[in-house]
């Protein structure tokens, strides 16, 4: 897929909203990436420690931005490693984050405006629920994964009376961290262009494990959102965030992302790691080979076990019920050497609560073995 030269319908708005803030002179544009050895003065890196002392710099790449990117802590790290995810993603831009928590924070609350309607699935994660709130447009929480919910709410957005100039947004995770399942994102994306609404998906769960070239379960669907939000922190094992789209969704996060546009660039080390490391996950499809054949091992066993598991994929929720019979299996395994995290209301709904395994590409069959006799020991 080759990069757009226009934005899609549901973000044309941000072409006319870029070219207001330039008439009125107030468009920022990104800078040519500073130098260590240009000479400024606009730094915060007040004891000089970004790129010496105990900041020390990894070869020519500096530990720290020293400011925001905005004022001087643009680097050629942000930039490369900008570019390689749009070009993986085969989308036209991406704009890094320092956390997951800042991109979904800065790009919702940047999007949607007072008198818009943002619809988000009600087991979004806790900061696409802030962001919702941020925003302050009307929220409509449907109910998890029911898309006739979602058309309903769109279409009432969009009768006589509403404002003319009111945006709607669709906002959902791809694969829900704590039931381990995924909306139906082709027919999801179908309801959202024919409503005129704009589709964001978070895939920092999916990214890196599902799709081609891992590249989630939007590229599984066949499916291209209006914005797409992804983390280094988790199958990358780095650090960082990014949103993803058209030239004009980054450049108005440039200019509006709170979270971007305050803080201080994320660290120029980071941003080189995180690019080595998608480059690395990139060239080694066995690395999701190994995460899908570990999780059928053991997703296979517990249903042996009786155990009551759901979902799909590397993250298997082991559903107790009880909270307190959840933590005390939790502790039973772990003082039998296997870390399993048991997870209570109020992060799942009351009479939810589970253990939440995940499985990687460093278990082998001899961990998976090892963790199944572990819980049959404990559950006996």
């Amino acid at each position: 897929m080759i990069p757009v030269e226009r934005p899609p319908p549901a973000l044309a708005h941000l072409s006319a909203a870029l070219h207001e803030l330039g008439n009125q002179g107030l468009l920022r544009v990104r800078p040519v990436p500073r130098l260590a050895s240009d000479l400024s003065f606009c730094s915060n890196d007040y004891l000089g420690l970004a790129a010496t002392g105990t900041g020390a710099s990894l070869g020519s790449v500096p530990a720290g931005a020293g400011a925001s990117r905005l004022v001087s802590g643009e680097r050629q790290a942000h930039v490369d490693l900008e570019r390689d995810v749009a070009s993986w993603l085969e989308l036209p831009s991406a704009l890094v984050f320092s956390s997951g928590y800042a991109a979904n924070l800065g790009t919702i609350a940047a999007l949607a405006r007072p008198g818009d309607l943002v619809v988000s699935d009600e087991y979004n994660h806790a900061s696409i629920i802030d962001a919702c709130r941020l925003s302050r447009a009307r929220i409509v929480v449907t109910p998890h994964l029911d898309l006739a919910a979602v058309e309903r709410a769109l279409g009432d957005a969009r009768r006589p009376g509403r404002e003319s100039e009111a945006k709607a947004w669709v906002v959902t995770e791809s694969y829900f961290s704590m039931d381990a399942d995924t909306p139906d994102l082709a027919r999801l994306r179908e309801i959202t262009s024919r409503m005129d609404a704009a589709l964001v998906v978070d895939e920092a769960h999916a990214l890196g494990v599902f799709g081609p070239d891992g590249r989630g379960l939007c590229a599984a669907a066949g499916v291209v959102p209006d914005v797409m939000l992804g983390t280094f922190g988790k199958a990358f094992g780095h650090a960082g965030a990014f949103a993803a789209g058209c030239f004009e969704l980054t450049d108005w996060l440039w200019n509006r992302a709170r979270s971007f546009v305050f803080s201080t660039g994320m660290s120029p080390q980071v941003a080189a790691g995180a690019r080595a490391a998608l480059a690395f996950a990139v060239a080694h499809p066995e690395l999701r080979e190994r995460v899908s054949g570990a999780a059928g091992a053991l997703r296979a066993g517990l249903r042996g076990l009786d155990a009551n598991i759901v979902g799909h994929g590397h993250i298997i929720p082991w559903i107790l019920g009880d909270a307190a019979a959840a933590l005390r299996l939790a502790e039973g395994l772990q003082g039998a050497g296997v870390h399993v995290q048991a997870i209570r209301p109020p992060t799942v709904p009351a009479g939810g609560a589970r253990l939440r395994m995940t499985v990687t590409a460093r278990h082998d069959p001899a961990d998976i073995e090892h963790a199944l006799t572990a819980i049959r020991r404990v559950i006996r």
